[in-house]
């Protein structure tokens, strides 16, 4: 009979017209299902990647007894292109331009990030480093705005930094330096992540950023006397891939859709509750218990970024957007 209206039929071309919409997007049709983590609170999907990271750095650290900290920040991230590579097989566009320049550049900061930050994980207890570490993301929250409060934010986070590095000062100024060049370093990804998952390919442009990065940090491999040794061990490639996806893979997806909902502002605040996961893997995984000072400074960072206002905030991405 014609013109009946056939449910399976308008499905198929509705399921078409979407798919089609999608590709001239840039967006992958598989990627309509992520649109269900806009239904999860942003503080969940922290905290879940926040677990995944700080698990992932537990395990990197049983790596420490027979390769340096960079080297473990090496295979990290290399072992992150592999997976996301043939996870996302990015085209052609997304290996050129200015996009490409955009995805070097954050490639580049998270992997110096990630080195920094195993580089004072291995002289500082885990909390403590990413507490020292967390003086990025203060610093972009607090430049957002400058209203009092925001100012006060900062002097907190300074005197819970300085908390902390009076801890570990005598024992480990390398470790306090380090977990400051992370800082810098996690400051930019922020800002540079902000950028990529604004262009609408978030994770195709993290495979493309970490599969650039992956070059020096094949230099830093093979420049260290255990580094090119270290991939003949089934053992220590395990290691490093099981690292690779739970401190690389599945935070930084989960920041690529939180980046697209919220503006860097923002993001930084939610980021307070990191050092929190991160002390409570340090005590369950490591058995790193904070003393009373270094308590303080921790608790002092996490106050700062939550004392900040939400003034500055980017309008964030509408929720209907499918994160890609």
């Amino acid at each position: 009979m014609r013109g009946r209206f056939h449910p399976r039929k308008a499905g198929r071309v509705n399921t078409r017209r979407a798919a089609t919409t999608l590709r001239s997007r840039g967006e992958r049709v598989g990627d309509v299902t992520t649109r269900h983590s806009y239904r999860v609170p942003a503080p969940v999907l922290f905290v879940a990647g926040g677990a995944s990271m700080y698990v992932g750095a537990a395990v990197a650290v049983g790596l420490f007894d027979d390769l340096s900290p960079s080297v473990v920040a090496a295979l990290r991230i290399m072992a992150a292109a592999t997976v996301l590579g043939v996870w996302r097989r990015p085209g052609r566009a997304a290996w050129r331009g200015r996009r490409a320049g955009r995805a070097a550049a954050f490639g580049l900061a998270t992997a110096g990030m990630n080195v920094a930050f195993y580089e004072a994980v291995a002289r500082l207890p885990l909390g403590t480093a990413v507490a020292v570490e967390f003086c990025g993301p203060v610093a972009v929250a607090a430049l957002a705005s400058r209203r009092p409060r925001d100012v006060a934010a900062v002097v907190l986070a300074a005197t819970g930094v300085l908390c902390i590095a009076d801890v570990r000062w005598s024992g480990s100024p390398a470790g306090v330096a380090w977990g400051l060049a992370a800082a810098a370093l996690w400051a930019a990804y922020i800002v540079l992540g902000k950028r990529v998952a604004l262009g609408g390919n978030g994770l195709d442009d993290m495979a493309v950023g970490f599969a650039y990065a992956s070059v020096p940090l094949a230099v830093l491999l093979a420049l260290d006397a255990g580094g090119l040794g270290a991939l003949s061990s089934p053992r220590v490639v395990a290691l490093a891939v099981g690292v690779g996806v739970l401190s690389s893979v599945v935070p930084y997806a989960i920041d690529q859709v939180v980046l697209r909902r919220l503006g860097r502002a923002r993001f930084a605040v939610l980021l307070a509750l990191l050092p929190m996961t991160a002390t409570l893997i340090g005590f369950v995984a490591l058995g790193q218990v904070p003393g009373p000072l270094e308590s303080v400074g921790i608790v002092a960072v996490v106050v700062a970024v939550a004392l900040r206002s939400r003034d500055g905030d980017e309008p964030a991405v509408a929720a209907a957007r499918t994160p890609s």
